[in-house]
């Protein structure tokens, strides 16, 4: 394992740990809301703090940003870590077992390193660039589906942009009248680790952040899929809109996006 990844994989495992503790004990969770159905709370930071911790020790150097504590500046910019200490708070807030810790490791602008760790399901998606990607070390790769007809799509609704839920219910529709079915488990993250690990065909979100995708991206990239946002290009970690696919049947869910494109999706 390269050594910065078995860094990363330890800082995930070691907030994985905060946070089940705090998950079986709800009494000790504190929430605030810190924008529009946006919520963060004190399990957020204290995992947040732990993954930090581990990386400086280990680089100190390093630039980091995370979701909560912002930008860190190192002395070397080369290399920065993406955090998201818990991606799927609000289902991690109900009580429902589905959220991750997502760390990723850009070298010189480029995606490098990623950890996607559900601490609840014991599962860890890994992928350094060039290598592949793999689940608990074995090695997986995103269904090369060929067509909607069959397909599971995984989505997450635009519940911070609600300014676009028309758009978004249109692409909804024409997707599903097409496919098997469509999941909205709460955590792109594991939206993103399980396109590269074949459980659904795809995935599509309006609105998300870079902490929210760099490991999941990644991931599908080393397990053989695309990313890109949706008019098929590379502007997802400005727009926030991505779209995750095997290469083919990523350009038929463009396909059925693009008409529902108005200029604030259009990017």
């Amino acid at each position: 394992m390269h050594p910065m990844l078995n860094i990363a994989v330890r800082s995930a495992r070691a907030a994985g740990n905060v946070i089940v503790r705090a998950f079986e004990q709800d009494d000790k969770i504190e929430v605030e809301l810190k924008g529009t159905n946006d919520f963060v709370t004190n399990i957020d930071i204290l995992a947040e703090q732990t993954i930090v911790d581990s990386i400086q020790k280990s680089y100190p150097s390093h630039s980091i940003i995370g979701e909560e504590c912002g930008l860190i500046e190192g002395t070397d910019n080369d290399f920065q870590w993406i955090i998201d200490p818990i991606d799927g708070t609000t289902n991690f807030v109900k009580g429902i077992p589905h959220f991750a810790v997502s760390i990723a490791l850009k070298v010189k602008g480029k995606l490098d390193q990623a950890v996607i760790y559900d601490p609840i399901r014991g599962e860890l998606f890994t992928a350094s660039r060039g290598k592949g990607a793999q689940l608990n070390g074995f090695r997986i790769r995103v269904k090369q589906s060929k067509e909607l007809t069959g397909a599971i799509l995984a989505t997450g609704f635009p519940f911070k942009k609600k300014q676009h839920m028309n758009a978004y219910l249109d692409i909804f529709k024409t997707l599903f009248l097409k496919t098997a079915d469509m999941r909205r488990a709460g955590s792109a993250a594991l939206d993103l680790a399980y396109v590269a690990a074949g459980r659904v065909d795809g995935f599509f979100e309006i609105g998300l952040k870079p902490w929210d995708t760099a490991a999941g991206e990644l991931l599908v990239i080393e397990a053989g899929g695309l990313v890109t946002d949706f008019t098929g290009g590379h502007n997802h970690n400005n727009s926030g809109n991505i779209v995750a696919s095997s290469s083919r049947l990523l350009k038929e869910i463009l396909k059925d996006i693009r008409p529902h494109l108005g200029d604030s999706l259009n990017k």
